[in-house]
Formats: C-alpha cells, structure tokens, sequence
C-alpha cells in the first residue's frame, strides 16, 4: 500500500523531515512492502525553507544582515528551481533569536534579505511570515527598502518600536515596490492594529506588556496612516506587522498551508494513494483554522483516501474528529513535557507503527 505521510513539525522537539522520518519507520515495521511517499509541511512559519526544500530541493544563498536587535546574523533563502527566492521570516527575527528586550525589536534583517535577494536575479519572491518576534508594523521592513522616519524635531528614528512612539514623519521617496513579484504566505489573518491587531492578539507571547501594547498599537495606527497601506486587511497584522508594510508594497497573501502543500505538489502525491499520516506537535481547535495537518486532511478527503493525525498532544473536539479518519495522540500516558520531547522521535515511531499494523490488518486477504 501508497503511504503519503506529511507531517508539520512538532515545536521543541523535532522538525517536519525527522517526524516524517520517524513516522515511515514505524510503518515501514508494520508494513515491509510498503511505498511510503514523505512530503514534510509547513504552514508558512517557522520550517517553511526546510520542507519545500526537501520537496523541490533548490540553492541555499546565505546573506549578512541584522538579526532582530541589530545584531549581524547570516540568513539563508532558498532559491527554488523556478528562480523564485523563498524568504523565512523566523530565520531573521525568529522567536528565541537574540537577546533585545521586545520594544527594541525591528523587522530591518528582513528587508534587507528581501532587497539581496532581489540584487540576486530572483524571478519572485515569496515570504513565509511565521514565527517572528518583532511588533514593529513591519518598520524595519520599510526602512530597510528606502523609507525614512523622523520625530517632531526632524530627528531620525530607527524602525524600533521605542522609537516609533515618537514617529511624527515619514519620507517615502526612495521606498519604491519590488521590480518583481512579491508573495505571502501566511494563515494569519488580523489586521494590523486595534482588538484583534498584531499587539492585541500576538505582543504578550512577544513579550510585551499590557501598557506596551497600547501604547504601540498607538503607533502603528499612525504609522499605517502616515504610509498609507490598508492597516485592515487580512493578514496585515501577521509577523507583528510586516504583513502590512509588504502589503503595502504590493505584497499578495495566500494561505501559508495550502501555499506550501501546492509548492511541494502534495495533492499529486495524495492521488491515489492508499492511506494519509499527518501531525503536529499539539492539536485542538486550533488546527482547524488552516493549519498544515488540517489542509492536508482536506486534500486526502477530497481525494477519497483515509487521513489519520497523530499528534504529541491532542485536545479532542468533535469537529477536530471530523476532520480525521482517526486522532491519535504519540503519548502513552501521563508524561512531562521534558520526557516528550526527549522520547518524541521513539514515541512517534511506535505509534505510526501500531496504527499500520492495524490499516494493514483491516486489508482484505489476498488469494490463496
């Protein structure tokens, strides 16, 4: 039997290619004779590059630029076979990444991998807005592209929300579109500022404060006036904004998931295929809102194959259930957190292992 098995990461513990590794190898033990397909997934965030490469392969181009507090940091993104360069907006400003505290974070790296990969000949570039740490309204995006922020003195400004507290003006001059196509992907759909804004809905895990929101949520209603640019469109308040400010460079958004499920052909694979295996680190009604194990149970529906999820952690509902042919959880009773992502690889390979045995067993016997 055809196993297409495409999993997202599981956050901590392992990537989107070591538990589709992990999955196979538990098939593999219940089936021998088994044709597994592996297409990891991503939803746009944090392990885009890595599962479209390991789908389509391409050309890593790692450039110098600034890591979310000015720091340098080497970047990498991936130039697909089409000559489409495919930036990682979590490789930059990524959650974790250095040490400046969360109001003197900027978006600048970005768009300054943007600008190089451009420099490069890249025939379009697609931007995987997941995973970052910055609430600047996509500033440092800006800045980086040509745009100049000043206070009521004329005082230059970075792109540090600190500093836009105090942003008066804004020259836009040098700041021009991108010569080529420009692609977003994300399944985040808040716009920029107000109650379901980037700073509302997203600044606490960011770290900001209560006070700290306000008071930027402030400011980037003001920037988003002085620039211009649809603060409320959908998906304007992704990666703290930066969906805007590319937005209001032309940017068009498509859905994170399915963007990535088509780049890396994964309804072909589906086709005909005999049984879907897919998973996340944790699953609950959450999952439901495009997120990758979600948009690949509606290919596999949609193509009359069975979808089975098999998760590290999953908070049951019935529409979750729906969605599935079966939920399985990769943890086999009470256990820390420590121990799960230790044993994450072991325990998904175990219980990939034992949902085989019985798909195969359910198999109608051959003659003889």
């Amino acid at each position: 039997m055809r196993w297409v098995i495409a999993p997202d990461s599981f956050k901590g513990a392992l990537s989107a290619e070591a538990a589709a590794a992990a999955m196979a190898a538990g098939v593999r033990r219940a089936d021998p004779a088994a044709e597994l397909c592996l297409r990891p997934m991503a939803d746009g965030g944090e392990g885009t590059l890595s599962a479209v490469h390991a789908a389509l392969g391409g050309r890593w181009r790692e450039h110098r630029v600034q890591g979310a507090g000015g720091e340098p940091l080497d970047a990498a993104c991936l130039v697909l076979p089409d000559g489409s360069a495919l930036v990682e907006v979590a490789r930059v400003v990524g959650l974790g990444m250095g040490k400046a505290p969360p109001m003197a974070r900027s978006s600048f790296g970005v768009g300054e991998l943007i600008s190089a990969a451009v420099a490069d000949g890249a025939r379009r570039v697609i931007v995987a807005l997941g995973g970052s740490s910055t609430s600047d309204g996509g500033a440092g995006v800006l800045l980086a592209l040509g745009a100049r922020f000043f206070d009521a003195e004329g005082r230059a400004l970075s792109a540090a929300p600190h500093d836009l507290l105090r942003l008066a003006r804004v020259e836009l001059g040098a700041l021009q579109g991108l010569p080529v196509p420009l692609e977003l992907w994300s399944d985040v759909d808040n716009p920029l500022t107000g109650e379901h804004g980037a700073c509302a809905v997203f600044g606490a895990q960011k770290g900001l404060t209560v006070a700290e929101r306000g008071v930027l949520d402030t400011a980037l209603s003001r920037l988003a006036a002085l620039c211009g640019g649809d603060a409320a469109a959908p998906g304007a308040g992704a990666a703290g904004g930066i969906g805007w400010a590319l937005q209001r460079l032309g940017g068009v958004r498509a859905g994170g998931a399915a963007a990535v499920a088509s780049a890396i052909g994964l309804e072909t694979a589906v086709a005909g295929a005999g049984h879907v295996l897919t998973g996340e680190g944790a699953s609950d009604a959450q999952t439901l809102r495009g997120k990758a194990p979600y948009c690949v149970a509606r290919l596999a529906r949609a193509a009359g194959v069975p979808v089975t999820l098999l998760s590290g952690r999953i908070e049951l509902s019935a529409e979750l259930a729906a969605a599935f042919d079966g939920c399985f959880s990769a943890c086999h009773g009470p256990v820390s957190l420590k121990d799960a992502i230790g044993q994450a690889s072991e325990a998904l390979e175990f219980a990939a292992w034992q949902i085989a045995r019985l798909r195969v067993a359910a198999q109608p016997a051959g003659p003889g």
